[in-house]
């Protein structure tokens, strides 16, 4: 069940993640080549390439931002919607780099025809289109990440990205502070604050909105073996230790507790906030102060701008 939600508390305060935990879980190799990668993101990425039908602009080349996190099945439809444009992919480790190239990689015999992906660092300036699916809530330095997006793109180019919001696991977080137990996950960033973090990072005409996805199911193992596939609890207060059988059997009981829907038909649930954003990269302003410093492909985009604006007629 999909639904709208609107009139949500701001919370100004960025994603509270663990900078060394977040960093093990995006550098090491969690769950790939083991059925690891969470159906949500992927579901997630479905609906947010449907958005892809109302931007008029094609993208040359688009890059697909981590896609061993926000799920490796999009790319296929994108390269589907972008057919004569090039695809790069960008990870943040060796690993998740290797396990992107065996998965996004062709085999020889089936490249004819096929557009192969550039795994290279990108270039600055270059793209027309960065692609992160559900990426910023796990980010202990978002502001640096939309830095990154920001260079890689060229003038006009823009970024469409997924991320969870506040509302996420509400039930499973109410049901931790009942029984007095650590933080179950992050307190993430609200929309709005998002878009605000984007126009401070040099983007334009930020977009954004976000549903709400109520999942259900029929036994807490099924939910537990989701939320594994989805990430991990980055929270710097979260339980450090290691848990036992015992724990376990109590959290099983909790869930049955606190999260069976009241129908009587004996299913769990758990909500899930979906954000969604889009934003362009303006022709850039430069500052007026005795040393500027402007890098190449900005300059190029200025004196392009400059050209033709002196090709221009005037105005009648």
């Amino acid at each position: 069940m999909t639904e709208m939600h609107q009139n949500n508390p701001v919370n100004a305060a960025p994603p509270t993640v663990d900078p060394v935990a977040a960093a093990r879980w995006w550098h090491g190799g969690v769950g790939l080549g083991q059925g690891g990668e969470a159906w949500l993101h992927d579901e997630v990425s479905r609906r947010m390439e449907d958005r892809l039908q109302w931007i008029r602009l094609q993208p040359q080349r688009w890059i697909h931002w981590m896609p061993t996190v926000g799920g490796l099945q999009a790319h296929a439809r994108l390269a589907q919607r972008y057919p004569q444009s090039q695809s790069q992919v960008v990870e943040a480790s060796q690993a998740r780099l290797r396990a992107a190239q065996q998965a996004l990689t062709p085999a020889w015999w089936r490249r004819w025809g096929r557009a192969v992906p550039d795994f290279q660092p990108p270039a600055p300036g270059q793209a027309q289109m960065v692609w992160a699916n559900m990426l910023l809530h796990g980010s202990a330095d978002p502001q640096s990440l939309f830095q990154q997006w920001h260079q890689a793109l060229a003038v006009d180019g823009f970024v469409m990205f997924s991320c969870l919001g506040p509302d996420t696991l509400r039930e499973w977080h109410a049901m931790y502070q009942q029984l007095g137990w650590p933080p179950a996950g992050s307190e993430l960033t609200d929309m709005h604050d998002w878009g605000d973090m984007l126009i401070q990072a040099g983007f334009a005409e930020p977009v954004m909105d976000m549903e709400r996805i109520t999942l259900t199911y029929d036994s807490p193992d099924k939910l537990l073996q989701d939320l594994r596939s989805m990430g991990r609890n980055l929270h710097p207060q979260r339980f450090q230790g290691l848990r036992g059988r015992r724990w376990r059997e109590k959290l099983l009981a909790a869930m049955r507790e606190h999260l069976t829907l009241p129908d009587g038909s004996g299913r769990l649930a758990l909500t899930f906030e979906i954000i969604y954003g889009h934003a362009l990269k303006p022709v850039p302003r430069v500052p007026v102060a005795p040393q500027t410093a402007v890098s190449l492909a900005d300059m190029r985009s200025l004196l392009k701008q400059a050209g033709d604006s002196a090709q221009a007629p005037p105005a009648s």
